[in-house]
């Protein structure tokens, strides 16, 4: 007998040695990172994704717009329902180191053949020609985690969770990108419609000194045409920016969840001031910062701690199963307490053999996945820092495209000025003028434009990084 015992603390001894090498944890995969993220305009460690979105966006119409779309964007409150998922799926895996409990209650009434062996032992033995059966039943069943399964499930819960945490964050990082670009889209397009009306109001002057002239038959038609030709070209602008101007709105009605509709603004585009001054930080923050990357750690942890769950399969599963209640022959006598009760205690060791090589392929289709999730995750890493390098080189060129754009600019005026009064005193041609005018108008439409993608790139920039979701 000391030795059957000797041999089952041995055996359970070897059980539990054997389960430190069933589902070894994989050390986080290391990522490729540079030292400094290429075209960085500073070495200054800190970042401005640690900046508040509201800190970062100062004006007070586009902070409510955020606000709103934060609340009541459909994407985001399908965020918050899968994290209110998660976390009861999580807190279900704090019971499974629980027994289970089941309670069953059963009657039974069989007639046997009274040539049956039952009949005939019914008959002599209960005096009666059928039998009754009643129970009520309560079975305990509890599995030993020797393998660490139900601690891999947890563990894979509890990624899972998180990975609605930064799916969440990750949603809000792009609604604040999105909101803020489509705010300053309607900005640069405000700017250009004024643009467009400045230069209609420039023509029709023009335009007027020039059917003078055709009168005192200084000029022919054709000037006359060629006025009216750049007028219309400017006027032609006026109704295309006015639909854009209405698209974008609805756009940004609907990303915070709500009806087409006007959108306030009481700021100019020239008037939006975000520092040209704007520190990256360093690559390994940012990835330790940014929603999407953090996800894709996370599905590695879900993937290794499948691997264990996967390998423990394979092993010997210990059980042990009670059940007791109350059994009789007679309802009358069903709750006659002691004589009614009964109890079972068994416990026995399970282990998977053949099943068809499914358990084994499982195993192995659980390590490809979780190589596939280290691929993932470098993946991840290297989109995030190139999207990082893009925005910077957009600011650092874009600024210089915005210097040469404003010198231009400045240079026009001067000349539509000059041409202008040439043109009154007789010195200038009205080609000179019309085509003056024409340069100022792409100019200035296109410094607009250039303002516009500078702000969009420096909010890329803050998305890029990580920020916004705080």
């Amino acid at each position: 007998m000391t030795k059957i015992k000797n041999s089952v603390v041995f055996i359970l001894l070897l059980m539990v040695l054997a389960a430190c090498n069933v589902a070894k944890d994989i050390e986080k995969p290391s990522a490729q990172l540079p030292a400094n993220f290429r075209n960085a305009a500073t070495e200054d460690k800190s970042s401005i994704a640690d900046i508040q979105w509201k800190d970062y966006f100062t004006d007070a119409s586009l902070q409510k717009l955020i606000d709103k779309a934060i609340v009541k964007n459909y994407d985001m409150q399908l965020a918050v329902k899968n994290i209110e998922a998660s976390q009861l799926l999580l807190k279900q895996t704090k019971w499974a180191y629980l027994p289970d409990a089941r309670l069953q209650v059963t009657a039974n009434s069989n007639r046997p053949s009274n040539n049956s062996l039952n009949g005939l032992s019914a008959k002599s033995f209960l005096g009666t020609t059928h039998v009754e059966d009643y129970s009520a039943t309560i079975t305990l069943s509890w599995e030993a985690d020797i393998w660490g399964k139900i601690k891999n499930q947890k563990a894979s819960a509890l990624a899972g969770y998180l990975q609605t945490e930064e799916a969440k964050k990750a949603i809000q990082t792009n609604i604040v990108a999105s909101v803020s670009q489509g705010f300053y889209n309607l900005l640069m397009l405000d700017a250009q419609l004024e643009i467009a009306k400045k230069n209609i109001a420039l023509n029709d002057s023009t335009l007027r000194i020039i059917r003078l002239q055709y009168d005192a038959g200084q000029v022919t038609a054709l000037a006359i045409q060629q006025a009216e030709a750049q007028q219309l070209t400017a006027a032609s602008l006026v109704p295309q920016l006015e639909q854009n101007i209405s698209i974008q709105e609805n756009a940004l009605s609907i990303l915070a969840g709500e009806l087409p509709d006007k959108i306030q603004r009481n700021v100019l585009l020239s008037e939006i001031n975000i520092a040209d001054s704007l520190s990256a930080g360093v690559p390994s923050e940012m990835v330790s910062r940014r929603p999407d990357v953090k996800s894709y750690e996370l599905a590695l942890n879900i993937a290794n701690a499948q691997v264990g769950i996967a390998r423990a399969n394979m092993y010997p599963s210990l059980s042990i199963t009670a059940d007791g209640g109350l059994n009789s022959f007679r309802a009358s006598n069903w709750f006659n307490i002691p004589a009614s009760l009964f109890g079972a205690v068994a416990g026995g060791i399970t282990q998977p053999l053949l099943q068809k090589k499914q358990l084994t392929t499982a195993y192995e289709v659980a390590k490809v996945n979780r190589e596939k999730a280290v691929i993932e995750f470098r993946q991840s890493v290297l989109n995030a820092v190139g999207e990082v390098s893009d925005a910077l080189v957009r600011i650092e060129k874009l600024q210089t495209e915005k210097s040469i754009s404003i010198e231009r600019v400045n240079t026009l005026q001067k000349a539509i000025s000059n041409a202008n009064m040439l043109f009154r005193t007789g010195m200038a041609n009205y080609l000179e003028v019309i085509t003056a005018q024409s340069n100022v108008l792409q100019s200035e439409l296109e410094l607009a434009s250039i303002t516009h993608e500078q702000l969009s790139a420096k909010v890329e920039l803050y998305r890029s990084l990580g920020g916004g979701w705080k």
